[in-house]
């Protein structure tokens, strides 16, 4: 497994291959629906996202009683959500790595390939043991305008496991499984109007 490192540089992008995995340490930042519109719209981010990473993400963040936050859930949100926006905030934020759930169009794979930046999947439905991989929250912002599962949270993450599923070159499992899929199918169907069997 592949070790992904804060500042993610496009050395480390590119040579990522489609369907590697990879553990992502370093700073992550969460980013959902109203995040993203906001970006997209021109909106100042608060952080610096250049080689930074952009997590999917709607946490469960509960105060803890030393004043500072604990994330008790940090699983991955559909991406396919985010799909008009992302490319355009790849472009001109230049994040380098985006993380999350279910996969993404052809607009962001483009970009993952001309702006170099990658598209990580993670594992749905594991949300506890994610947030096992969180170290510390630095910061939150627009906690009160966004709320606490759309707000940009600042996660320091450790080893959080994850799968090139759109790699800098133009490459995506989902677009492979899907061609594959339909190779199978008409094989099938060709078989059946054959009189063959399934």
């Amino acid at each position: 497994m592949k070790t992904l490192t804060y500042p993610y540089t496009e050395a480390q992008v590119r040579a990522l291959v489609l369907g590697e995995p990879v553990a992502v340490s370093g700073l992550v930042f969460t980013g959902r629906d109203r995040l993203h519109k906001f970006l997209h719209e021109g909106g100042a981010s608060p952080v610096e996202l250049r080689d930074g990473a952009l997590y999917h993400c709607g946490p469960v963040v509960v105060p803890a009683a030393d004043g500072t936050w604990r994330v008790v859930a940090a699983g991955p949100t559909t991406s396919v959500r985010e799909e008009p926006y992302q490319a355009g905030i790849i472009a001109r934020h230049g994040v380098r790595v985006v993380i999350g759930k279910g996969g993404m169009g052809a607009a962001t794979r483009e970009a993952c390939q001309r702006h170099g930046c990658v598209y990580l999947q993670v594992v749905g439905g594991a949300a506890v043991s994610l947030a096992d991989r969180i170290r510390r929250v630095r910061q939150v912002h627009f906690l009160e305008t966004f709320g606490a599962t759309e707000a940009l949270w600042e996660f320091e993450v450790s080893g959080l496991p994850a799968v090139v599923a759109m790699d800098a070159h133009g490459h995506s499992l989902y677009e492979e499984v899907t061609a594959a899929s339909r190779r199978e199918l008409s094989r099938l169907l060709a078989r059946q109007e054959a009189g063959g069997r399934w």
